[in-house]
């Protein structure tokens, strides 16, 4: 009935050819006088999702993760990865080769130190590490009375003899309707910024901060439309946009050499000497720009000019056309995803679907509104124990029957021209436990505190991380992710600078678009997670209040399963709440379906407690 796609089921994960891997990346590293090399998940651009010809780590390691990072030195090899991929990582990893480590805990850097031999030169590319980043493994190296040396080529692409070429995935305006501002109005608003600091250019090295800026679009990687390339702001003048030139038809090119120099993604480097040898000053953003490019401007004798990144606050508050594409979005994409729900709860009982089944039907779905321009990421279809894996890829050798008394999680997304989607429900089927329904009922109670919060104007997300925990840690539970991420205007789906998590620094400004998603996993058995993408409004008046207040508005709109909510332990609000919320969902979305989804919608989203 269905199939999929904008995603494979092939299992990328090469465990067995680890061992031979390594050996031979020991033996390249020998030859050039190294004792050890980093091998982070990265490519030129700091990408999350990176091109096939940068999957350096998955290729050395077999994992698949989008965080993680190893070092390989001659006589040990160590992976990194954070806490979404612990199980993940432990099944698509080799642990005779590789000692597996927690990226937060015991980070790279306090690995280094604790554990590079004295003497010891390791290895890094300049280009696949930040500033900072690159600078905080220096000093770990220099605690250890070791030596980190910059490569020029990297030694993985030395022995991957069959590594993919490059992507030239063509270049497409963004609709001045969908993009809501036009490229010399950001420009303006950029510049504005550049005049508190005394620098001659701005460095935009972000690939989503160059389409967001040019409002262009592109299909260089997996899932997020942007275009890998880097530009250059001026003070005054024309920007520069280095690209490869095989990505752009003749009317594209014309449109953006009228705003820009457009430049050959070769030239790029070249033009940073010779920015250098001007003895101009560059501004880069060091928790973004790869090392690489500070090296070569200063190296070449040019001022490198640490500051934030100015287009990433600009780009996460979004415009009215952005928001109205957000709302337009999340209604067919919401329909499309009750849809699913509807056909899956009639399908799964019968005990005869299997996860792969669920994503192809899921994007099926979502490719019928003839709008779909791809999944925003890999959907997450686990059943039973898989559910537990926090960022749990589907493959033909993973793939299970989605069996009665088991819960299913399905994290999934679209990218459309109008906007980015990513939303997750957690289903019984068949007949859930008690222990299923209080842990249930406990994340969405955390759900519903983060959704109904009003706070002052600045608050953090770190600030507000505690409302969505705070009903599993009263049980001794938790989970180990972050509560939200920000999420861009058919861009990346995890979008900076802002977020809802214990490391949510940056301030919550109206326009904002997150996701709200807590969850809870027993390892081994099921995995809990309902997430909606609410958007950062200003609060209803307040009597009596002596600062500006911000709410949040939810905008996914499809059920949450009544089935796995406990009433008991639910306040009068919190029912009040997702009442109001079903009542939205219904009002909504029956126009838009079918006679049978939209029985299914009108019983699912009854009001709590009435069966």
């Amino acid at each position: 009935m269905f199939e999929a796609h904008f995603q494979s089921f092939e299992d990328r994960a090469d465990r067995a050819e680890s061992a031979p891997r390594v050996a031979a990346l020991r033996a390249e590293l020998k030859l050039r006088g190294l004792d050890g090399f980093i091998v982070p998940r990265a490519d030129r651009f700091q990408n999350e999702y990176v091109p096939p010809s940068a999957e350096r780590l998955a290729w050395l390691t077999g994992f698949t993760g989008s965080a993680g990072l190893a070092i390989v030195l001659a006589d040990r090899a160590v992976l990194f990865g954070d806490g979404r991929y612990q199980v993940q990582v432990r099944e698509e990893v080799d642990s005779a080769v590789f000692t597996i480590e927690h990226l937060v805990d015991n980070p790279p850097p306090a690995w280094i130190e604790a554990n590079l031999p004295p003497g010891a030169k390791l290895g890094y590319s300049p280009w696949l590490h930040t500033i900072d980043g690159a600078e905080r493994l220096a000093k770990a190296a220099a605690a250890a009375r070791a030596d980190l040396v910059a490569v020029e080529d990297d030694p993985i692409d030395a022995i991957w003899t069959d590594r993919p070429q490059p992507p030239l995935g063509a270049v497409v305006a963004h609709d001045l309707r969908y993009a809501g501002e036009n490229t010399a109005a950001k420009l303006g608003r950029i510049r504005a910024d550049m005049q508190k600091s005394p620098v001659d250019s701005l460095l935009v090295s972000d690939p989503h901060a160059v389409s967001w800026l040019f409002n262009i679009r592109g299909s260089d990687i997996p899932h997020t439309p942007v275009v890998l390339a880097f530009a250059t702001v001026p003070k005054e003048g024309r920007p520069a946009l280095f690209v490869d030139l095989r990505k752009l038809g003749a009317e594209i090119r014309t449109q953006l050499e009228a705003i820009a120099d457009v430049r050959p993604d070769a030239a790029f480097e070249r033009d940073l000497a010779a920015f250098g040898e001007a003895h101009r000053a560059l501004r880069v953003d060091p928790a973004t720009c790869p090392e690489a490019i500070a090296r070569i401007v200063a190296g070449n004798g040019g001022e490198v000019v640490r500051g934030a990144d100015p287009i990433a606050p600009l780009k996460s508050v979004k415009n009215a056309a952005e928001i109205a594409g957000a709302r337009a979005a999340q209604l067919r994409d919401g329909t499309a995803v009750t849809r699913f729900l509807a056909w899956f709860d009639l399908q799964a009982p019968r005990d005869e679907l299997t996860e792969i089944d669920a994503v192809e039907a899921v994007e099926s779905l979502r490719r019928e509104t003839g709008l779909l321009k791809d999944v925003s990421f890999p959907t997450i279809a686990g059943a039973g124990a898989n559910g537990a894996i926090v960022h749990y890829r589907v493959t033909r050798k993973s793939n299970r029957r989605i069996a009665p008394g088991e819960l299913f999680l399905l994290d999934s997304g679209g990218q459309y021209e109008d906007g980015t989607t990513d939303i997750t429900r957690t289903v019984a089927v068949g007949a859930p436990t008690d222990e299923m329904r209080r842990n249930f009922t406990l994340v969405l109670k955390g759900h519903i505190a983060v959704a109904r919060a009003v706070f002052p104007d600045g608050t953090t997300g770190a600030q507000l991380d505690t409302l969505a925990r705070q009903f599993l840690w009263r049980a001794g539970l938790d989970f180990d992710h972050g509560t939200g991420h920000g999420v861009g205007s058919y861009l990346s789906v995890h979008e900076g600078p802002a977020r809802i998590s214990k490391l949510g620094g940056a301030p919550l400004k109206r326009g904002m678009i997150l996701s709200n998603e807590p969850g809870y996993y027993r390892t081994g058995a099921y995995g809990i997670r309902i997430e909606n993408l609410i958007l950062v409004t200003e609060a209803a008046a307040v009597a009596g209040a002596e600062k500006p207040l911000n709410a949040f508005e939810t905008l996914t709109l499809a059920p949450i399963d009544r089935r796995l909510v406990e009433p008991a332990l639910m306040t009068a609000d919190e029912t009040t709440w997702l009442d109001a919320y079903h009542a939205r969902v219904r009002e909504a979305l029956a126009p838009l379906l079918d006679a049978p989804a939209r029985a299914w919608l009108i019983a699912a989203t009854a009001p709590l407690g009435r069966d």
